[in-house]
């Protein structure tokens, strides 16, 4: 059961109606489209044991091959085999198990009617190629997790601008200057344990010039860290 409706929880009206629908559907898809084998006797020689099996049929194969079935029941069998589509029952399957994914996967309750199942001639169409996708059960998919947020408040939010500004005026400067620039404009609010954090807003910043140097091809050194190598140039 859980192979068919996956591991989610289903609450709700729209939920016990989408379960229906994938019973159904279901039902009819196993009973009269999918065969399988059943053990016909086995024995044991040795530490091996050996089984033989029956030919693989549908439970409506079985029922129909078995002589004690009565020939109405023959007949009401016949009837609903022959108007049986079993494309059409896969595609109701699977859009009985996208509807409960989407149930089970939002937090606020939302319609999901039958208008959303696909078209049967784009389902074929999709069908030629999902076995590339292993599974393709709308319910065997995992539940999309929230993306981690902080955990604390930040430290720096009321120093973050004076930080870029710092680093943007002198790129070169480490973590550990930044941080010592910090200390000595505040003392004892802004302790050593913060180098790790200024050193990762600091990888951050780097990498935002970076691909502004690189898209668009503009320098990011200011002109007042490039003037003194060239007075020292001139001077030698």
């Amino acid at each position: 059961m859980r192979r068919l409706a996956g591991y989610r929880r289903f609450e709700g009206f729209e939920a016990v109606a989408a379960l229906a629908d994938l019973y159904a559907a279901a039902r009819l898809f196993v009973n009269f489209f999918q065969p399988s084998f059943k053990l016909a006797e086995k024995h044991r020689d040795g530490a091996h044991v050996r089984k033989h099996y029956h030919a693989p049929a549908t439970p409506c194969q079985r029922l129909l091959d078995d002589p004690r079935t009565g020939e109405d029941t023959r007949h009401r069998l016949s009837a609903i085999y022959e108007a049986l589509d079993p494309v059409r029952l896969l595609r109701n399957i699977r859009t009985a198990q996208a509807r409960l994914a989407t149930l089970a996967d939002t937090t606020v309750p939302v319609a999901v009617g039958k208008d959303a199942a696909p078209e049967l001639g784009a389902f074929l169409s999709g069908l030629r190629t999902a076995w590339k996708n292993g599974d393709i059960r709308p319910t065997d998919a995992d539940k999309p997790k929230a993306p981690r947020g902080r955990r604390r408040p930040d430290p720096l939010i009321a120093v973050t601008g004076q930080l870029k500004g710092w680093f943007e005026e002198e790129p070169w400067r480490s973590g550990r200057d930044l941080l010592d620039k910090l200390q000595a404009e505040q003392p004892g609010i802004y302790p050593d344990g913060l180098l790790r954090t200024v050193q990762r807003r600091l990888k951050i910043w780097r990498s935002e010039q970076a691909r502004t140097l690189v898209f668009t091809g503009s320098s990011i050194a200011p002109a007042a860290a490039v003037e003194p190598v060239r007075t020292a140039v001139a001077v030698g």
